[in-house]
Protein backbone atom coordinates (compact mmCIF):
# COMPACT_ATOMS: atom_id res chain seq x y z
CA UNK A 1 0.00 0.00 0.00
CA UNK A 2 1.12 3.53 -0.49
CA UNK A 3 2.10 5.83 1.71
CA UNK A 4 -0.17 8.72 2.58
CA UNK A 5 2.97 11.18 0.95
CA UNK A 6 2.58 8.98 -2.23
CA UNK A 7 -1.10 9.22 -2.42
CA UNK A 8 -1.10 12.91 -1.53
CA UNK A 9 1.84 13.67 -4.50
CA UNK A 10 0.04 12.11 -7.04
CA UNK A 11 -3.68 13.46 -6.58
CA UNK A 12 -1.61 16.73 -6.20
CA UNK A 13 -0.24 16.04 -9.18
CA UNK A 14 -3.50 16.74 -11.72
CA UNK A 15 -4.51 19.34 -9.20
CA UNK A 16 -2.24 22.30 -10.24
CA UNK A 17 -4.32 24.31 -11.86
CA UNK A 18 -5.46 27.14 -9.14
CA UNK A 19 -8.89 27.83 -10.21
CA UNK A 20 -9.33 23.64 -9.93
CA UNK A 21 -7.86 23.53 -6.66
CA UNK A 22 -10.35 26.57 -5.28
CA UNK A 23 -13.41 24.50 -7.44
CA UNK A 24 -12.30 21.29 -5.09
CA UNK A 25 -12.09 23.13 -2.03
CA UNK A 26 -15.99 23.87 -2.45
CA UNK A 27 -17.19 20.64 -4.24
CA UNK A 28 -14.70 17.84 -2.28
CA UNK A 29 -16.51 18.97 1.19
CA UNK A 30 -19.95 18.93 -0.51
CA UNK A 31 -19.40 16.04 -1.96
CA UNK A 32 -18.22 14.17 1.16
CA UNK A 33 -21.24 15.88 3.05
CA UNK A 34 -23.84 14.82 0.58
CA UNK A 35 -22.51 10.73 0.68
CA UNK A 36 -23.05 11.50 4.66
CA UNK A 37 -26.08 13.12 4.29
CA UNK A 38 -27.88 10.54 1.98
CA UNK A 39 -26.80 7.44 4.00
CA UNK A 40 -28.31 9.17 6.92
CA UNK A 41 -31.73 9.25 5.33
CA UNK A 42 -31.59 5.66 4.58
CA UNK A 43 -34.06 3.92 6.93
CA UNK A 44 -32.25 1.79 9.37
CA UNK A 45 -34.46 -1.39 10.15
CA UNK A 46 -33.49 -2.83 13.33
CA UNK A 47 -35.64 -1.49 16.19
CA UNK A 48 -32.50 -0.43 18.20
CA UNK A 49 -30.99 1.73 16.05
CA UNK A 50 -30.80 5.49 15.26
CA UNK A 51 -30.80 7.42 12.23
CA UNK A 52 -27.33 7.82 10.97
CA UNK A 53 -26.19 4.14 11.21
CA UNK A 54 -25.10 3.53 8.10
CA UNK A 55 -23.73 6.89 7.26
CA UNK A 56 -22.06 6.28 10.45
CA UNK A 57 -20.58 2.75 9.53
CA UNK A 58 -19.52 3.98 6.06
CA UNK A 59 -17.76 6.78 7.97
CA UNK A 60 -15.82 4.30 10.26
CA UNK A 61 -14.67 2.34 7.62
CA UNK A 62 -13.65 5.50 5.46
CA UNK A 63 -11.88 6.74 9.05
CA UNK A 64 -10.01 3.09 9.41
CA UNK A 65 -8.46 3.85 5.64
CA UNK A 66 -7.09 7.62 6.64
CA UNK A 67 -5.84 6.55 10.10
CA UNK A 68 -4.03 3.71 8.49
CA UNK A 69 -2.57 6.19 6.40
CA UNK A 70 -1.65 8.63 9.09
CA UNK A 71 -2.36 9.31 12.62
CA UNK A 72 -3.03 12.75 12.28
CA UNK A 73 -4.54 12.64 9.28
CA UNK A 74 -6.92 10.09 10.50
CA UNK A 75 -8.04 12.49 13.65
CA UNK A 76 -8.05 14.99 11.16
CA UNK A 77 -11.12 13.39 9.10
CA UNK A 78 -12.43 12.27 12.08
CA UNK A 79 -12.76 16.22 13.44
CA UNK A 80 -14.26 16.64 9.55
CA UNK A 81 -16.73 13.18 10.29
CA UNK A 82 -18.07 14.29 13.11
CA UNK A 83 -18.72 18.05 12.04
CA UNK A 84 -20.35 16.43 8.95
CA UNK A 85 -22.50 14.22 10.65
CA UNK A 86 -23.69 16.30 13.24
CA UNK A 87 -25.05 18.52 10.15
CA UNK A 88 -26.32 15.80 8.29
CA UNK A 89 -28.32 15.21 11.90
CA UNK A 90 -29.76 18.54 12.12
CA UNK A 91 -30.68 18.80 8.39
CA UNK A 92 -32.32 14.88 9.08
CA UNK A 93 -34.01 16.34 12.38
CA UNK A 94 -35.26 19.40 10.04
CA UNK A 95 -35.96 17.90 6.60
CA UNK A 96 -36.78 14.79 7.37
CA UNK A 97 -34.94 11.84 5.37
CA UNK A 98 -36.91 12.10 2.20
CA UNK A 99 -35.98 16.03 1.85
CA UNK A 100 -32.58 15.29 3.07
CA UNK A 101 -32.28 12.91 0.17
CA UNK A 102 -33.03 14.84 -2.23
CA UNK A 103 -31.37 17.65 -1.00
CA UNK A 104 -28.25 15.28 -0.40
CA UNK A 105 -28.64 14.23 -4.43
CA UNK A 106 -29.42 18.01 -5.84
CA UNK A 107 -26.03 19.13 -4.34
CA UNK A 108 -23.79 15.99 -5.06
CA UNK A 109 -24.92 16.07 -8.94
CA UNK A 110 -24.38 20.15 -9.02
CA UNK A 111 -20.86 19.22 -7.16
CA UNK A 112 -19.93 16.67 -9.49
CA UNK A 113 -20.28 19.26 -12.68
CA UNK A 114 -18.43 21.24 -10.76
CA UNK A 115 -15.75 18.90 -10.02
CA UNK A 116 -15.53 18.02 -13.50
CA UNK A 117 -15.78 21.58 -15.15
CA UNK A 118 -12.45 22.01 -12.80
CA UNK A 119 -10.92 18.82 -14.31
CA UNK A 120 -11.83 20.16 -17.53
CA UNK A 121 -9.59 23.51 -16.68
CA UNK A 122 -6.90 21.38 -15.64
CA UNK A 123 -7.12 19.15 -18.83
CA UNK A 124 -6.53 15.95 -16.78
CA UNK A 125 -8.72 13.10 -15.76
CA UNK A 126 -10.20 13.26 -11.99
CA UNK A 127 -7.84 10.87 -10.50
CA UNK A 128 -10.35 8.15 -9.26
CA UNK A 129 -11.01 7.15 -13.06
CA UNK A 130 -7.48 5.18 -12.34
CA UNK A 131 -8.50 4.30 -8.81
CA UNK A 132 -11.53 4.83 -7.24
CA UNK A 133 -9.41 5.01 -3.71
CA UNK A 134 -8.52 8.95 -4.81
CA UNK A 135 -12.38 9.30 -3.98
CA UNK A 136 -11.70 8.80 0.09
CA UNK A 137 -7.95 10.68 -0.96
CA UNK A 138 -9.53 14.26 -1.98
CA UNK A 139 -11.06 15.18 1.03
CA UNK A 140 -7.66 14.24 3.23
CA UNK A 141 -5.35 16.13 0.87
CA UNK A 142 -7.63 18.67 1.85
CA UNK A 143 -7.50 18.00 5.42
CA UNK A 144 -3.22 17.98 4.54
CA UNK A 145 -3.29 21.31 3.36
CA UNK A 146 -5.04 22.71 6.13
CA UNK A 147 -2.89 21.12 8.39
CA UNK A 148 0.07 22.58 6.41
CA UNK A 149 -0.87 25.67 7.21
CA UNK A 150 -1.31 25.18 10.94
CA UNK A 151 1.98 24.06 10.71
CA UNK A 152 1.31 20.07 11.86
CA UNK A 153 3.26 17.53 10.24
CA UNK A 154 1.45 14.92 9.12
Amino acid sequence: MRDVQQWFDSYGNVHRNARNRAIHWVCVPLILWCVIAALWAVPVPLAFAQPGLWAGVAMFLAWLFYWRLSRVIGLGMLAVFVVFGFIAHLAFVALGAEHLLILAGVVFVLAWIGQFIGHAIEGQRPSFLTDLAYLLIGPAWLVSKLLKRARIAY
